[in-house]
């Protein structure tokens, strides 16, 4: 999978390797996606744009280009995700495929070229990690709130080339969506790959998509593995922040209580599903958006975007306040819209808070569940959402 902001590179890579006059190794295992900057922003973009598009038509490569959405919610809900695959991405976000008992990585432009024209690339197998998360959550607190924990906990190189496999009874009872949240942030703690043991869960996630599924290729973990283990305890977990600007600087949401915020962004591929803008509007009912705060919506996918037009959550956002935006990465690294002026500070969804990561190098971004998001919008300063 390429995205319109490395798959510029990757093609240029390939031609580079192969030849002006080559083709692909398998146009059929290649996904090239639109979402970064969509829709083009700057005439760079769009040049980007229209490169990707002829390589794609050239080749027979499958193309969403018309803004289906963020590249790692499309992959899984168009069935291009199946358990036992080895996927590669050049995004680094790509292990959030693990959900789905995948093993899926990020790799460099480069890199891809290579796969593009050898369908080849060489991998060090990696340790497991285990991350066991055992328990019932509490109202309001959610797998983002898991695994920003975690990664507070580990650090932000302290998987570094491991296999994060994350299991316990708070996971089981997980909905894919729910697991997707903490694979997608495997690599925020330096995971090569996050997994999920296949279940009913994750083949019923994959039937409904996938209706000739055959279940031949789901991997389970041996019995006799060797893995280091960790554990957590969550029916007490508070719902937790990433400060500024270290994604593993992690303390409970109402350490922060007080805290003012100019902008609140709901989305990404971490936490823009269905579920998510659900949770925020069920905390935020009917309140406004409070005075002199920015709220920006975007649904993950067009999928999930009709999802919650269908139910009503588009309405209630825009009544509230809030910008509702068609389905993109949107303010996430800063690429398209939404940016963050010197001084101004951001709670959000997505899943890195680096510096200058959303605009502004003198901007701040906190990194929260859906639930803190939205308690943030109608107070406008950071909360733990079950006080509000």
């Amino acid at each position: 999978m390429v995205h319109d902001i490395t798959g510029p590179l990757a093609v240029k890579g390939f031609y580079e390797i192969a030849g002006e006059d080559a083709h692909v190794w398998d146009p059929e295992k290649i996904v090239i996606l639109f979402d970064h900057q969509v829709p083009a922003d700057s005439l760079a973009a769009a040049e980007n744009h229209i490169m990707l598009r002829s390589f794609a038509a050239s080749q027979g490569i499958l193309n969403y280009d018309v803004f289906e959405g963020v590249c790692h919610q499309v992959m899984p809900e168009k069935g291009h995700v199946l358990p036992g695959d080895l996927i590669v991405g050049s995004d680094s976000h790509t292990c959030a495929y693990g959900a789905l008992g995948a093993f899926s990585t990020g790799i460099g432009s480069t890199d891809m070229a290579s796969v593009f024209a050898t369908g080849k690339l060489w991998f060090m197998v990696p340790e497991t990690l285990r991350l066991r998360a055992e328990g019932t959550l509490p109202r309001l607190v959610t797998s983002k709130d898991v695994i920003l924990r975690m990664i507070g906990d580990i650090g932000a190189d302290g998987a570094t080339y491991q296999a994060c496999e994350f299991a316990g009874s708070a996971v089981s009872r997980m909905s894919v969506p729910e697991r997707m949240t903490m694979t997608n942030m495997a690599i925020e703690m330096g995971g090569k790959a996050g997994l999920v043991d296949p279940d009913e869960t994750t083949l019923g996630y994959i039937r409904e998509r996938v209706p000739d599924f055959d279940g031949e290729r789901v991997l389970h973990g041996d019995e006799d593995a060797s893995f280091t283990e960790r554990g957590w305890e969550v029916s007490d977990l508070p719902p937790q922040v990433a400060v500024p600007h270290n994604v593993d600087h992690v303390v409970p949401a109402g350490d922060l209580a007080g805290t003012k915020i100019d902008q609140v962004f709901l989305g990404s591929c971490t936490n823009g599903r269905f579920e998510d803008l659900a949770l925020a509007a069920e905390v935020m009912r009917g309140e406004p958006v409070a005075r002199g705060v920015r709220m920006v919506v975007i649904p993950a996918s067009r999928t999930e975007y009709m999802k919650a037009l269908r139910a009503g959550l588009v309405e209630k956002f825009m009544e509230a306040g809030a910008i509702v935006e068609s389905p993109c990465c949107g303010p996430c690294m800063g690429g398209s819209f939404g940016l963050l002026g010197d001084g101004e500070a951001s709670l959000s969804t997505s899943n890195r808070n680096f510096q200058g990561r959303q605009g502004s190098p003198k901007a701040r971004v906190y990194l929260c569940s859906p639930a803190t998001a939205a308690a943030g919008a109608i107070t406008g300063e950071i909360n733990d959402p079950r006080e509000i």
